[in-house]
């Protein structure tokens, strides 16, 4: 009788998350699918349907070369936040449990701002004006100033600066329960401290850096106003076309359906690298 009450109480205590999945995620979901299977219409802005024409539009030059946009600018992105990331974090869990708390509080307050704040704030520090051109004028690495944004380096700094938190976040569990005398016996048979890093710490921390790299494609994968505000028309991602679609186009059938792809395509990547994760175990 215990068991049962227990096994009770159990399904109880699940049904309350069970029951928000469904309503915020399962009940979107099924809307979203069944837009994008409608037709469009320019008097109705749209009407239901079951139409292939939205997904076949898919393979297409144009939507190819914009998905591989956005994979290869979250791809740059997770790879130079995380390599930022690592050694950072190495160092900050060397630190004093003063100054550690320190850093994370400083963390906790970059992610409180929003991509709106961020983007337009490195707009502005990359603008020609009031830039850090400026400065580089001023000790003589440049005769005059000039703006770095609109560019595809301004749009991956920005990207960058968006995920570097998050790699951190992830890291730090892992590096601060890494026991400091294994770092320590490799520097005393000889390796430098470099060589320690490479060769000891950081085939340790495998699963963690593959996870952290995910965490942060994913993450970027969805910006949305970093590339218009700090790259060029060709570097807008798919995330900006779905709102092209949706709002200016008039177009949320096909929106709809690059959002479901979108999202396919996310979880076949994070199924993807967790599975190479785990075979590298």
């Amino acid at each position: 009788m215990t068991t049962l009450t227990a096994r009770l109480k159990g399904h109880r205590g699940a049904a309350y998350p069970l029951v928000m999945l469904v309503v915020f995620f399962v009940v979107p979901f099924v809307i979203m699918l069944s837009v994008s299977f409608f037709s469009r219409d320019d008097g109705a802005f749209f009407q239901p349907a079951f139409e292939l024409s939205n997904y076949s539009r898919f393979i297409s030059p144009f939507f190819g070369k914009v998905l591989l946009t956005s994979l290869t600018l979250s791809a740059a992105a997770a790879i130079i936040s995380v390599s930022v990331a690592v050694p950072f974090t190495y160092f900050v869990t060397r630190m004093r449990a003063r100054w550690q708390s320190v850093m994370l509080v400083f963390l906790l307050s970059v992610l409180s701002l929003s991509e709106v704040i961020i983007g337009f704030a490195w707009s502005t520090l990359l603008s020609k004006t009031a830039g850090i051109g400026n400065l580089f004028v001023a000790i003589g690495l440049m005769e005059t100033s000039q703006s770095f944004t609109p560019s595809l380096g301004a749009l991956l700094l920005g990207l960058t600066y968006l995920g570097l938190p998050y790699a951190v976040l992830v890291l730090y569990p892992a590096l601060s329960r890494l026991d400091p005398e294994i770092p320590e016996a490799a520097r005393m048979l000889g390796a430098s401290p470099i060589r320690s890093f490479f060769n000891v710490v950081m085939p340790m921390m495998r699963n963690t850096i593959t996870g952290a790299l995910i965490l942060v494609f994913v993450f970027t994968l969805g910006a949305y106003l970093l590339p218009q505000v700090l790259g060029r028309p060709q570097h807008w991602t798919l995330s900006v076309h779905i709102t092209d679609q949706a709002i200016f186009q008039s177009n949320l059938p096909f929106a709809a359906a690059m959002a479901i792809f979108l999202m396919l395509v996310s979880l076949a990547l994070v199924g993807i690298s967790t599975l190479l994760g785990r075979a590298r175990t």
